[in-house]
């Protein structure tokens, strides 16, 4: 502190603001109060004193948070490569609260460029996808599943695939194809150029990030494609990429799903890096059985979710 603000704030009047204020949680009115001064006058106290150091601050992640214990328990429980914790996410946005730990997460894949990253669509992916996730030069970006009809944008994988590769620096590829085609366009699209060159990205892979859908029958909403009223749907918990699957993760169809232009389990079980991004204690089971049926082997969470899936029957 200067000798200006010395001779203004004397070392035991900053003391005694700061010592009530931090440790006996009296109010700036109260201190000044006491003090006979005005309110900014202890304002100003306050800042002295953190400058001078009479005050130190610190602020400790908690231990439930990225390697610690939580983290580690929840990873061992979905058997699981890696959980990355985020403290509880509040609000509308998704994004700005699990953009930190998905960025962790990309930055364990190693990525250089050439290498090939898909998205699927959901708006937890599509939120994330607006954030700041790193720099990546020149890594391909590309739709793990086909366009859908709904208006929301996070329905439209390749705008996701346009948001994130820009965020990243990469090159987007664009997946021209719905979601779920007709049986004559899905024989066409299967020969179609720019659609081959995106499916043959699925087998090439090395990250993908993708969001975790809760049961169909529990959703306000479901791409329209999906048919909510097929028997085989009662099974289903969650899907990801639109691949729905049961309690056990194993694979759930419904009339027209081998039609679905999307990436295969098969293909998002040998990705080197399929991280997935949920959060809400609503999606515990469909986390804990899409980890059961090897859709992901990365997990971006916050810890009340954690604590969810933990005490999942």
């Amino acid at each position: 502190m200067n000798a200006e603000s010395e001779a203004r704030f004397p070392h035991q009047l900053m003391y005694t603001a700061a010592k009530q204020y931090y440790l006996e949680d009296a109010t700036q009115a109260e201190i000044a109060t006491g003090l006979g001064v005005s309110r900014a006058t202890v304002s100003r106290l306050l800042t002295e004193a953190r400058k001078l150091g009479i005050v130190e601050i610190r602020v400790h992640r908690p231990e439930t948070l990225e390697d610690g214990r939580l983290a580690a328990e929840l990873a061992a429980f979905l058997g699981i490569r890696r959980v990355h914790l985020v403290p509880k996410v509040s609000g509308p946005k998704l994004g700005p609260w699990l953009a930190p730990g998905l960025a962790r997460a990309l930055a364990t894949a190693e990525l250089t460029s050439g290498d090939v990253v898909l998205v699927s669509s959901g708006s937890t992916v599509y939120e994330c996808a607006r954030e700041g996730l790193g720099q990546f030069p020149g890594v391909t970006v590309a739709p793990a599943v086909g366009g859908q009809e709904e208006p929301q944008p996070w329905f439209q994988t390749n705008e996701t695939t346009r948001i994130l590769a820009e965020r990243l620096g990469g090159v987007p590829s664009y997946l021209y194809a719905p979601a779920l085609p007709g049986p004559e366009l899905f024989y066409s699209l299967q020969h179609e150029p720019s659609v081959r060159r995106v499916m043959d990205l699925w087998a090439q892979a090395k990250c993908a990030i993708v969001g975790v859908g809760s049961a169909p029958l529990m959703r306000q909403v479901v791409p329209a494609f999906v048919p909510r009223e097929a028997p085989s749907l009662k099974d289903a918990v969650g899907d990801v990429c639109s691949r729905f699957y049961d309690r056990d993760g194993e694979p759930v169809g419904y009339p027209g799903s081998e039609r679905l232009v999307a990436a295969s389990v098969e293909e998002l079980r040998r990705i080197p890096h399929t991280i997935a991004v949920a959060v809400g204690t609503e999606k515990a089971a469909a986390i804990v059985a899409a980890a059961r049926g090897g859709y992901f082997n990365q997990l971006v969470t916050d810890a009340p979710t954690a604590h969810g899936i933990l005490t999942t029957p």
